[in-house]
């Protein structure tokens, strides 16, 4: 695909957008997926902020520690806060607001969202109705 500049190096409204630091192009279909930004923990808590498109998917993969990282080596498995987000931009952008947080001011965020803390991924998969799909081993 040619680039898509013009002679003063402004990008061309008729092109693609790319996510910065993605080879994803934003659409517009892709701007308006509903995403989710969600926080992991542990018994301490140690907390993990993450962006995802499905929700129940990734927390599984976080509870199951199918993927290496940073849940993984510390054994994040519950799901204690989460955000619908309209649009990937304004998930990622909503991510990053949170990761920039201090731990004492995302620790009242999530005790707003979830004074006990509890697990919410249960709560997710039955709201959703894919309850059987996720909860062989959940």
């Amino acid at each position: 695909m040619k680039s898509s500049r013009s002679a003063l190096g402004r990008r061309n409204d008729r092109s693609p957008h790319v996510i910065l630091g993605t080879s994803e192009t934003r659409t517009p279909e892709s701007m308006s997926k509903i995403m989710y930004v969600y926080i992991m923990a542990n018994a301490r808590p140690t907390l993990y902020v993450g962006v995802t498109n499905d929700l129940i998917r990734r927390v599984y993969e976080h509870k199951k520690e199918l993927v290496d990282g940073f849940t993984k080596k510390y054994h994040l498995h519950k799901l204690i806060y989460y955000e619908v987000i309209g649009g990937q931009l304004q998930a990622i952008i909503r991510e990053k607001q949170i990761k920039d947080m201090n731990r004492i001011d995302k620790l009242i965020m999530i005790e707003n969202f979830n004074s006990s803390l509890e697990d919410l991924y249960l709560k997710i998969i039955k709201d959703s109705g894919r309850a059987r799909m996720t909860l062989g081993g959940a």
